[in-house]
């Protein structure tokens, strides 16, 4: 039974990344689709950006992307990252959309191959990292979440050993910093307690440097930036997640941020006792399910965390669970199930709780899965 189970895992797996890889090839050489993919924000607001021009000006965006193929009767796809992300959308804005759609494509790809190798150089378990169902689905909308997993991935490695590249790495995770609050706070504590400065300076002069590109080419690029992100349609769209869903629930705006902050002063409790380093996969782990809000993309950068924990533990029933989670998703996803839909809602718990599963159970085989551990034992 157990070589039947783990067969069909496998074929579920290889189905699913089949598909997706098809998609993800159509794009490539037909180009046809490009117009239809969240990749013509970061295009469009490239476009922008090469003419001194506001690259979060809604109506600007929406002519440039009809003049794309977008689909009209849509509102504007608009890049929602910070300023400081606008150094990666500026060579896009010297080429047409197919050959930007491609180059995206194969940077993102690449960020995916060299974040799972750093992390699991050898061994049948990468295939979880190359099959996971919201890395898959970020290739296929062309998203920006599988360079933050590979900033995220080079902190790990560098942070004990090259303290200002491991900050300057952290530049890629500023590309969606919504999504590492209560880990941020958790880093900059440790960083001062340990008076690792050369850490955080890295950090700053990789976001310094990234947003003077950015004011050099729109010198308002940091008020346009909060104009958009307060705009009646944000606040009334849904995105599946905790917070977006107590928000709409309690009919109240400061509720979305409620679990973050309370995630914030957990992580401040619990790593005054604990070594973050050593229980940084939880700490990822709460911060993306707690973020004011995350697309279920965005969880491509919790391989960071689920990855070596599969590692650790001696579970095959774990191990295969896990890959049936992404089966599942990304088999909702294949169907044409809305980036909207409270269907995703439960994808960030069941990441959690395996998790917690999973150390649990390497607790009582030998030690805890941490991603310390994990990569300390990799790099042996």
């Amino acid at each position: 039974m157990r070589r039947v189970a783990e067969f069909l895992v496998v074929a579920i797996c290889t189905l699913a990344f089949a598909f997706t890889a098809i998609g993800i090839c159509t794009l490539l050489l037909t180009g046809n689709s490009a117009g239809n993919h969240d990749f013509i924000s970061y295009w469009a607001a490239g476009q922008q950006l090469i003419h001194h021009q506001n690259p979060y000006d809604a109506n600007a965006i929406l002519r440039i992307e009809h003049s794309a193929g977008f689909p009209v009767g849509y509102q504007a796809l608009i890049m929602r990252n910070p300023p400081s992300a606008l150094l990666l959308t500026l060579p896009l804005g010297f080429v047409g959309l197919r050959t930007a759609a491609l180059l995206w494509s194969l940077l993102s790809l690449s960020c995916l191959i060299v974040s799972v190798r750093l992390l699991r150089q050898k061994g049948r378990l990468s295939f979880l990292g190359y099959t996971f169902a919201p890395a898959l689905a970020c290739l296929l909308a062309g998203q920006t979440s599988l360079l933050v997993l590979l900033g995220f991935v080079l902190f790990l490695r560098l942070h004990e050993t090259q303290h200002f590249l491991a900050g300057c790495s952290l530049w890629l995770c500023a590309l969606k910093p919504h999504l590492f609050l209560p880990f941020a706070v958790a880093l900059i504590l440790s960083s001062l307690i340990k008076r690792r400065y050369s850490l955080l300076a890295g950090a700053v002069l990789a976001l310094a440097v990234s947003s003077s590109v950015a004011l050099y080419f729109d010198p308002s690029v940091w008020n346009h930036y909060s104009q958009m992100m307060h705009g009646h349609e944000l606040e009334g769209e849904f995105i599946p997640c905790l917070s977006v869903a107590l928000r709409f629930a309690l009919q109240s705006p400061w509720v979305q941020y409620l679990p973050a902050l309370l995630g914030s002063i957990w992580a401040v409790v619990y790593f005054s006792k604990h070594s973050w380093t050593e229980h940084v996969g939880l700490l990822l782990l709460v911060s993306v399910l707690l973020a004011p809000y995350a697309w279920f993309t965005d969880q491509a950068v919790l391989i960071a965390a689920l990855l070596p924990a599969a590692y650790l533990t001696s579970s095959r029933s774990m191990i295969a669970f896990l890959a049936l989670i992404s089966a599942a998703i990304e088999i909702q996803t294949l169907l044409g199930v809305s980036m909207h839909s409270w269907t995703y809602l439960w994808t960030a718990p069941a990441w959690i709780t395996w998790y917690f599963f999973a150390s649990s159970y390497a607790m009582k085989v030998n030690d805890p899965p941490t991603l310390g551990a994990a990569i300390a034992i990799e790099n042996a």
